[in-house]
């Protein structure tokens, strides 16, 4: 037979526990099996499709249309579900089939079967692939469950799940519970400071976020972010217990000790499976070495790792020598020490730090990415005016990468500038893709590319970078809580909530948490509930002004109207020209439904171009979405509108 090569839509199904049941009971398994082909003979011919193989106990079937592959799907599992009961799981793709006399192949083939081996007896899960066809098909519902990571299939894919009578619809943890961890991910947890000043805390610390960073720069080898690898230290838990928190296969730890010009590196890589050593090493150096030490580490891993997975190997030095000045090096370990911290104090202290290693090295790129970074933050939580705070972090990411173009941190705090300070979107996005080009396990980046992608109304997009964000640094609350808004915005509501109480879990005092469940109860029709919820956001520091904003505009839907009120003055007595609070103003007079004022406060917010206004497309303003004013708003701040 030619081989013949074809677009279309896959399907693949599967009877769940059919061996086990063999064994059990052979005469009904073979009754089901039996009902199982009838079904799909008679429903595949009927959608004009074809059956290419069968199996003991499943199929694989293709389409000319992921519409007919989708009522066909949908159809089966409605007979099925039948007296008596066949729990099948079904799999839809659409991509590139090959088939010849030896079988059936192509990438399209790999990802329907690996959506298949997702899925729940009684379910059918499709990809957006699929689902783009579906959109003005008002029979075929669907509902989606969010991306997944699946195995021999290069990027994440946004699955979602067909909701009809009879059929079975999965919630996204049924189905991440079968997700395996992925041989090739690691954690690295901070490296035990073993010397004899407890000061040198900073050193070991520095130590362990280089090693972490060279890592990530390895093709192929999936590496926790920091906040999560850190989360651990000073525990004394259990490797295999941290494995699965951080949800990798690797561990890497060890110690430093530092005496005068001397230091000693230990490093163990461990299998969390079976808590096994795969590797161990000892350094012994001088300090002029450390980043020899840092590039040794991170190869000796990649060599060891490598053997069985598909890692690549850098040609050139892993770690590149970013000074010869051993003192300013100590100095841009401290203030990273104090950047990590993230609060405004530390970050200030950081600020000064950086300060002090360009007074003893001007040309020293790591220490201006830095500074840039710092302005950027302070910029954003309001300590610093934004019209002072943004052009400071462009003109230190410049120079940064002026003298270093590889720099990621650089990148993003450029994009940061663009999205927050310019309103330059497509330059804020070249920035970012640079950034995770150089590093794609810059959880950080993926997280903050989501933001601009839901700014954008990109929401599907946003959600793929959001999850990634979250897979690689799971304990890092501002990143989950950016998931569960993500969530939200595709009114996926059950897993939102889901994701704002593991963002509490990580940090109880984390407001947006209690903001984003505020909304939700909202969006339930629990409206007491989510003022209720809203009054805890007044405890946390720095977040009353929101909760003022999201407060108000609930009690006036609750008809509370001069409640609503007391709140909007008490917005008024806050304001300063350094914390202009227009659009926390317009979320209230959306709540009164007085939309000439929403205007008045919009408009002045994009004159002065301010940070509440990139997410004028998400869930606060549903409100305004229908007024012709809202489109002279979106094409005021140049972002795109249907």
């Amino acid at each position: 037979m030619k081989e013949i090569r074809m677009l279309a839509a896959i399907m693949f199904t599967d009877m769940v526990g059919y061996t086990a049941m063999m064994q059990e009971d052979e005469k009904r398994a073979k009754l089901l099996r039996d009902k199982h082909r009838k079904v799909l003979d008679e429903l595949v011919a009927e959608h004009h499709g074809r059956i290419l193989q069968y199996y003991g106990d499943g199929t694989l079937a293709v389409f000319g249309s992921a519409i007919e592959a989708s009522i066909c799907g949908m159809k089966i599992q409605q007979e099925l579900h039948k007296d008596p009961i066949v729990p099948l799981r079904i799999g839809i793709h659409a991509g590139d089939v090959v088939y010849d006399d030896e079988g059936v192949y192509g990438d399209g083939v790999n990802v329907a079967s690996r959506i298949e081996n997702l899925a729940l007896p009684g379910s059918v899960l499709i990809s957006d692939k699929v689902n783009d066809e579906l959109r003005n098909h008002k029979e075929l519902n669907t509902i989606s469950l969010g991306s997944f990571e699946l195995k021999n299939v290069k990027h994440p894919l946004i699955l979602f799940a067909i909701n009809s009578d009879s059929i079975t619809i999965p919630s996204r943890n049924q189905l991440a519970g079968k997700v395996a961890l992925k041989d090739n991910s690691i954690a690295v947890l901070p490296f035990v400071n073993m010397s004899a000043d407890k000061e040198n805390d900073y050193f070991s610390d520095g130590i362990t976020e280089e090693i972490l960073n060279n890592l990530a720069k390895l093709e192929g080898l999936m590496v926790t972010s920091r906040t999560s690898s850190f989360a651990f230290k000073g525990r004394n838990a259990d490797i295999r217990e941290i494995g699965k928190q951080l949800g990798v296969k690797n561990i890497l730890e060890g110690s430093v000790r530092k005496a005068g010009n001397k230091v000693r590196i230990t490093a163990q890589l461990i299998d969390i499976e079976n808590g096994y050593h795969k590797w161990s090493d000892t350094y012994d150096r001088s300090l002029e070495d450390i980043f020899e030490v840092q590039d040794e580490i991170a190869t000796s891993i990649s060599d060891k790792m490598k053997k069985s997975l598909e890692i690549s190997k850098p040609k050139l030095q892993v770690t590149k020598i970013p000074t010869d000045n051993i003192e300013v090096y100590n100095l841009y370990l401290k203030g990273m020490f104090y950047w990590n911290k993230w609060s405004p104090e530390h970050v200030q202290k950081a600020m000064k730090i950086y300060e002090q290693a360009i007074e003893l090295e001007p040309d020293f790129a790591l220490a201006y990415t830095g500074l840039s970074a710092c302005n950027v933050y302070l910029g954003a939580v309001g300590v610093l005016p934004p019209r002072v705070a943004y052009p400071k972090g462009k003109q230190f990411a410049m120079r940064a990468l002026e003298l270093d173009d590889s720099i990621p941190e650089a990148y993003v705090s450029l994009a940061m500038v663009y999205y927050f300070g310019d309103w330059d979107w497509d330059r804020s996005e070249k920035c970012f893709m640079r950034a995770l080009e150089i590093n794609p396990n810059y959880a950080d980046a993926h997280q903050y590319y989501s933001m601009l992608l839901e700014t954008l109304g990109h929401n599907k997009k946003a959600l793929k970078e959001a999850e990634l964000a979250f897979q690689l640094d799971p304990l890092n609350a501002p990143i989950s809580s950016m998931l569960a808004f993500t969530y939200y915005n595709l009114n996926m509501l059950e897993e939102s909530m889901e994701q704002y109480d593991k963002t509490y879990e990580i940090d109880p005092d984390f407001g947006d948490t209690w903001s984003g469940k505020g909304w939700l109860y909202y969006k339930m029709g629990e409206i007491d509930k989510a003022i209720e919820t809203y009054e805890k956001v007044f405890k946390i520091p720095g977040f009353r002004h929101k909760s003022l904003a999201g407060i108000g505009y609930l009690y006036a839907k609750n008809s509370e109207i001069e409640k609503a009120k007391k709140f909007l003055r008490e917005l008024e007595e806050m304001e300063t020209p350094e914390l202009p609070l227009d659009v926390e103003k317009a979320i209230i007079y959306a709540g009164l439904q007085n939309f000439d004022k929403v205007f008045e406060f919009l408009n002045t917010a994009v004159d002065n171009k301010l940070g509440g206004m990139n997410f004028i497309k998400t869930r606060y303003w549903k409100d305004i979405h229908q007024d012709p004013r809202y489109i002279e708003i979106l094409k005021r701040m140049k972002l795109p509108f249907e």
